[in-house]
């Protein structure tokens, strides 16, 4: 006799999803300001003549997640949709579902990370892992690393989150000074025995204690082994129960993850009063990367930008249909796709984006070039950062300046004001005649 018993289809629950953020990158500008009516977005700024988006895409993905929630502005939707349905992207990440969600605000004025993920919480329905798109991870820091340390403490302690801290060695400062700081370490306090984060200092706590760290005694006793570094850097990795949704959902004037939001929730590791008021016994687990297990960076700010390149570039790299011309010297650079450099040019140590035009006799020294920058013929740039767009003059030389359109643009029409007027007052006098 025959068997047509079906087996029950047994249904599969996401455990984790990846929330990867995709802001305006205000710190990389000029880079990311607008080329005409077309937003840079940041996400999409290639490092190694790779978009910033692939690193933790890829990072996601070999971790065996497969849903990705991508959250970016409303004006960077269609650029960022183009590439991730591109068959570069699709073929790269064919085994991750990317759920791309945009929210309304502008350059001037944006949403904190509180504020984007209490927007969204409806979409996050599983445990989470928070990601910026411009945190480049090494080999040696897998995601699984930080998922399974997650995994273990919530099973055995109830930990609620899993944060990632990274030490980062810069090479010499070789940026101009106009190009602002690089990322400057967060005052942390850890246990190094059960991997828990005590404490992280916040720009209030600095304001009131100055070059001083206030800790209570109910810590140092309930930690006495704690240890304190100044010289760690927030990844902004964050491996999340769900529960972190319901507690900023509690917490509507928290803004910052890191300095509104993790320094409070460290309190309720040790502040009895706190934990009786939530009802709820909390811990933050840490994981922490040293420099010298691999390289890792947040590419949240110029410096930053062009320590990345150079780090991926062993001496030059030239992207797809770039043309270079005879006698032109390239060292330490790289060059992005579509590009010309005429002839006799000098580039050393500099990261062109796409269809840059650069002339004949020309020099460029340190510098990051904006898409589509024209750079005059024997011109001479070093050290300078260019909006997408931006022209330089034959013979023109430039030294540490970030060059806006805005800078050169106005020229034009004023010139054409003056020719009007002119023109004007010549027809008036001829009427006068």
């Amino acid at each position: 006799m025959m068997n047509f018993d079906v087996t029950p289809v047994e249904v599969v629950t996401r455990e984790f999803v990846a929330v990867i953020l995709a802001g305006f990158g205000n710190e990389l500008l000029p880079l990311t300001g607008e080329h005409g009516d077309e937003p840079c977005p940041k996400a999409l700024l290639p490092i190694s003549n790779k978009p910033m988006l692939d690193y933790p895409l890829s990072w996601v993905e070999q971790s065996g997640i497969k849903d990705v929630l991508l959250i970016c502005p409303s004006s960077h939707r269609p650029a960022i949709s183009h590439y991730i349905h591109s068959q570069s992207s699709s073929a790269s990440f064919s085994s991750v579902h990317i759920d791309l969600q945009t929210f309304d605000e502008s350059q001037e004025l944006s949403a904190g990370t509180c504020s984007v993920l209490r927007h969204f919480a409806n979409r996050v329905k599983e445990d989470f892992i928070l990601i910026p798109c411009d945190f480049i991870p090494p080999p040696s820091l897998p995601l699984s690393k930080l998922l399974n340390k997650f995994r273990t403490d919530t099973m055995s302690d109830g930990s609620i989150v899993t944060s990632c801290w990274y030490e980062h060695k810069s090479d010499k400062q070789t940026t101009s000074d106009e190009w602002g700081s690089p990322a400057q370490p967060t005052p942390i306090v850890w246990d190094h025995i059960s991997g828990t984060l005590l404490y992280v200092d916040s720009p209030r706590e600095a304001d009131k204690n100055n070059d001083e760290l206030e800790l209570r005694m109910t810590l140092l006793s309930r930690y006495p082994q704690a240890k304190l570094s100044s010289r760690l850097l927030d990844s902004h990795v964050y491996v999340c129960k769900r529960a972190v949704l319901d507690l900023l959902a509690q917490k509507t004037r928290f803004d910052s993850l890191r300095e509104d939001f993790f320094p409070w929730l460290c309190k309720l590791q040790y502040q009895s009063t706190k934990q009786e008021k939530y009802a709820t016994s909390i811990r933050i687990g840490i994981i922490i990367h040293q420099a010298d297990d691999g390289f890792a960076i947040r590419v949240n700010n110029l410096p930053a930008y062009l320590e990345a390149n150079r780090h991926f570039v062993v001496d030059t790299s030239i992207g797809d249909f770039t043309r270079v011309e005879e006698k032109s010297t390239i060292k330490k650079s790289t060059i992005g796709k579509h590009c010309v450099i005429g002839k006799m040019v000098k580039i050393v140590g500099c990261v062109l984006l796409d269809h840059c035009v650069i002339s004949d006799g020309a020099k460029l020294d340190g510098c990051i070039l904006g898409n589509s920058t024209i750079v005059g013929s024997k011109a001479e740039l070093v050290r300078c950062v260019t909006q997408a767009g931006y022209e330089v003059k034959d013979n023109e030389s430039v030294r540490h300046e970030k060059l806006d359109i805005s800078d050169w643009a106005a020229q034009p029409e004023d010139s054409e004001g003056d020719v009007d007027d002119s023109t004007g007052e010549e027809e008036s006098d001829e009427d006068e005649d």
